[in-house]
C-alpha cells in the first residue's frame, strides 16, 4: 500500500528485489526513490544502510534530482564485505516547509509575528530530536546544536529584534548544519528493505592476465620431424614473475584438465586431428580423469599447488576455467549417461551451432538430473577451492539454465563469500544480465566490438550507470577467440589504443597472451579466428627477445597498471564521464574519486593518421569551477600543461596515442 508519504520505485532493485544489488568495501553507489506528498508542503528522504551485524550504520539525507521530479538520490558507501540491506525513509519536512514560508511572508511583511512563533516551536521541537548520525559502539559521541537551536528560538520570539535579523539568524550555515543533525521528521514512511551484497575489492577491480600453460616451456620443432613436447606447469610457473612485473593480478588458465581423443579437433580446427595434436582443453575429459583432473602432460596436482603458491608469492590470484561440458570419452558419460542428451538412435548428441558442429563436445542436457549435476559441479568447484583457487571464470555460461548458477553459486557463497565468477557470456544482453543478477561477479562484454566514439560513449555509459548495481564488466581486449579487425589491421597503436581505452574505462580488464607482441594474422580474412589458434596447437612465445628487440608493449601494460593502483579513480566504475570533442575519432573521458584523485584521459581512435581536436571539458565534473584554470601531467608521454575549459590537443597514433592526465591544483 502507499504510505502516508508516497514512497515509490527504490533503485537498485535487482530483480524486483529478490537478489542483492552489488559493491565492494567503500565504493560509493547511488540510492534513487521517487519521493512526494499532497499540496505544497516539503518532503525530504534519507537512505539508511544496516550492517551483517544488523547495526546501522549509514544514514545519508537524499536530494531531488532536479526540482519538481519528485526523484531523489543519495550516493552510499558500504565500510566491510558482508550481506548488507538499504532501505529509504520518506517524510515530511516542516522546518522546510516553514523557511519556504518565512522567506515569501517576511519580506512581503505578513504574519511576521505568527510566522516566526511557528518557526520557534519547530526549532524548540527539533533541538528535543534524536540525532540521525548513528552512535559508536567504542565511545559516546557528542552532537552539537542543540543550545544553538533554542538560542535561535529565542530569538525568533524576540520582537524588538528587526525581522531581517531574525530570519538570517534562522538561516545561518551553523543553524542549517544543527538541522541536518537533528531533522524533524514528520509522518515517516519506510520502504521495505532491499539486500546489498558487499564483495571483496577484487570483484570490481583488477588486470586479469590470460595464458596455455602448455605452451609455456614448449618445444615445437619447426620440421615437424619432431613430436611437440607440451609446456608443463612447472615451466608456466616460469612466466609468472614476467606477468607479475606487468602489474596484472589475475592469472587465467583455460582448462588444465585431461583432453579426449574421440574426434579431437587438429591444427585450425580441423575435423581430423594429427598424431601429435595437443587437441582442444575445452574437449574435457580421458581416461585419464574430469573436471577434478590434471593433464598427464601438465603434471601432477602437486604441481598446480607449486603453481598456485608461486603465484601468491607474487602477489598473483589464479582463476581457472569451470567449462560444463565433455569430451565423449569423459568419466561422466559413462557414469552418469543420463545427463547427456540422446538421439533416436541412441546415440549422444554432440554440440551443435547450425551450420557449425563440435563432434569432439557433449554438451550436458541439465533437466534430466539437476540435482545429481548440482552436486557433482558444487564438489568439482570445492575440489579447487581446496587448492587455492579463489577466481573460477565459467565457459559459456549462458548455454546452461540461469536457475542452475542461481543454486550453484549461492552454494558456494553461502561457505566462502570470497570465492569469485566471472561469465564469459558473449550473449544477448537480457541473458548477460540475468546471469549477472543471479551471482556471477563479472561479466565479459560487447567492447571488443566497440570501436567507434558514439558506440563506445553509450556503452560504457550503460555499463558504468543503468547496470552497475549488478553487472561489473570485464573488459578484454582480446580472448583467444576474438581477435577483431580493428587489431588485424591497425597495426603496433590499435594495440596500444585499445590496452589504454580498456584499462580506463573500467576497474577492471584482461589482455591474452600474445597481446603484448600484437600478434594480429586472422585465420582467414574477415575470421576473428587467430592463425595458428592456441587453442589447438602449442605456441611458444620467446618473450626474452621480444623484449630485447624493443617489440613488446610490456612497458605500456606495466605503465598502465602502475598508475591503475596508484590512482583510486581508475579503480572505480561509477564515477566515469565523458567530455565533448569537436572530433569523432578523439575520445576524452575522466574518472574522479571522492578524495579528490582526478584522471583525464584522451585518446584517438584512429590507429593510422595524426588527429587534433579541441577538448572541451566540463568542469564541475572535475570538482572545478567554469573559470578555473589548473595543471595537468601526462602519466603516459611526460609533460605539463596548463588547461582550463578548453583546450587542443594533438595525437599522433605512432608516438603519443593518448595522454593519461592527472589533474593538479
Amino acid at each position: 500500500m502507499i504510505g502516508r508519504i508516497p514512497l515509490l520505485d527504490v533503485q537498485p532493485r535487482i530483480l524486483d528485489g529478490a537478489r542483492p544489488a552489488k559493491a565492494v568495501p567503500d565504493e560509493p553507489f547511488p540510492v534513487f526513490a521517487t519521493v512526494f506528498r499532497e499540496g505544497h508542503d516539503a518532503v525530504a528522504a534519507n537512505v539508511v544502510l544496516t550492517g551483517p551485524d544488523g547495526r546501522v550504520d549509514g544514514w545519508h539525507r537524499m536530494r531531488e534530482l532536479q526540482p519538481g521530479t519528485d526523484r531523489y538520490e543519495a550516493w552510499v558507501c558500504a565500510d566491510r564485505a558482508g550481506e548488507w540491506t538499504f532501505h529509504v525513509e520518506a517524510w515530511a519536512d516542516p522546518v522546510a516547509t516553514w523557511y519556504h514560508v518565512a522567506r515569501a511572508k517576511i519580506p512581503a511583511g505578513q504574519d511576521i509575528e505568527l510566522v516566526f512563533a511557528e518557526g520557534a516551536l519547530l526549532l524548540e521541537r527539533a533541538a528535543k530530536a534524536e540525532p540521525v548520525v548513528p552512535e559508536s559502539d567504542e565511545h559516546e559521541v557528542e552532537y552539537p546544536g542543540q543550545e544553538l537551536l533554542l538560542d535561535t528560538a529565542a530569538l525568533l520570539r524576540d520582537e524588538n529584534a528587526g525581522p531581517e535579523a531574525r530570519l538570517a539568524a534562522a538561516e545561518g550555515p551553523a543553524v542549517h548544519e544543527a538541522l541536518s543533525v537533528r531533522p524533524l521528521r514528520e509522518h515517516v514512511t519506510r520502504s521495505a528493505p532491499l539486500p546489498l551484497r558487499v564483495d571483496r575489492k577484487r570483484a570490481l577491480y583488477g588486470s586479469w592476465y590470460e595464458f596455455f600453460p602448455r605452451s609455456e616451456g614448449a618445444r615445437v620443432d619447426p620440421t615437424g620431424r619432431r613430436p611437440p613436447r607440451s609446456g608443463t606447469l612447472r615451466t608456466a610457473a616460469e612466466r609468472l614473475p614476467g606477468i607479475a612485473a606487468m602489474g596484472f593480478d589475475v592469472v587465467y588458465l583455460p582448462p588444465i584438465h585431461p583432453i579426449g581423443t574421440t574426434h579431437r579437433k587438429g591444427a585450425g580446427n580441423a575435423l581430423v586431428a594429427g598424431e601429435h595434436d595437443p587437441g582442444s582443453p575445452w574437449g574435457i575429459g580421458s581416461p585419464a580423469g574430469g573436471h577434478d583432473a590434471v593433464h598427464p602432460d601438465l603434471g601432477t596436482i602437486k604441481d598446480f599447488d607449486h603453481f598456485v603458491a608461486r603465484a601468491a608469492q607474487l602477489d598473483l590470484e589464479v582463476a581457472l576455467d569451470f567449462a560444463l561440458q565433455c569430451s565423449p570419452d569423459h568419466p561422466w558419460v559413462a557414469k552418469h549417461p543420463q545427463w547427456f542428451k540422446h538421439r533416436p538412435d541412441g546415440s549422444i548428441a554432440y554440440a551443435e551451432n547450425p551450420p557449425k558442429k563440435y563432434q569432439d563436445i557433449y554438451p550436458i542436457e541439465f533437466d534430466a538430473d539437476l540435482p545429481g549435476l548440482l552436486a557433482e559441479c558444487e564438489r568439482v568447484l570445492r575440489f579447487w577451492m581446496e587448492h587455492g583457487v579463489r577466481i573460477f571464470r565459467v565457459d559459456n555460461p549462458h548455454t546452461k539454465p540461469v536457475a542452475f548458477w542461481e543454486t550453484l553459486l549461492d552454494r558456494i557463497h553461502t561457505t566462502d563469500p570470497d570465492v569469485l565468477f566471472l561469465a564469459e557470456a558473449f550473449t544477448r544482453p537480457a541473458m548477460m544480465h540475468a546471469l549477472a543478477a543471479v551471482g556471477f561477479h563479472q561479466s565479459y562484454t560487447y567492447f571488443t566490438w566497440r570501436n567507434g566514439k558514439e558506440e563506445i560513449q553509450d556503452y560504457l555509459r550503460e555499463l558504468s550507470s543503468e547496470s552497475a548495481s549488478f553487472l561489473r564488466p570485464n573488459l578484454f581486449v582480446n580472448t583467444p577467440d576474438i581477435l577483431h579487425a580493428y587489431l588485424q589491421y591497425g597495426g603496433r597503436p590499435a594495440f596500444e589504443i585499445r590496452a589504454v581505452l580498456a584499462a580506463t574505462l573500467a576497474p577492471t580488464w584482461g589482455v591474452y597472451s600474445g597481446y603484448e607482441l600484437c600478434e594480429n594474422l586472422p585465420a582467414a580474412t574477415g575470421s576473428e579466428e587467430y592463425a595458428e589458434s592456441e587453442k589447438y596447437q602449442l605456441r611458444p612465445r620467446d618473450w626474452a627477445a621480444a623484449e630485447a628487440e624493443g617489440r613488446s608493449l610490456a612497458p605500456l601494460l606495466t605503465r598502465l597498471n602502475t598508475l591503475r593502483r596508484a590512482h583510486k579513480a581508475l579503480q572505480g566504475l561509477r564515477n566515469l564521464h565523458f567530455h565533448h570533442t569537436d572530433s569523432d575519432a578523439v575520445l576524452c573521458y575522466s574518472k574522479r574519486h571522492q578524495d579528490g584523485d582526478t584522471v583525464i584521459t584522451v585518446v584517438t581512435l584512429d590507429p593510422h593518421q595524426t588527429r587534433e581536436a579541441t577538448v572541451s571539458l566540463d568542469l564541475p565534473a572535475l570538482g572545478l569551477g567554469w573559470s578555473d584554470r589548473f595543471v595537468v601531467h601526462d602519466e603516459l608521454g611526460g609533460g605539463t600543461y596548463h588547461w582550463g575549459r578548453d583546450n587542443y590537443i594533438r595525437l599522433d597514433p605512432h608516438e603519443n596515442p593518448a595522454h593519461l592526465l592527472t589533474l593538479r591544483r
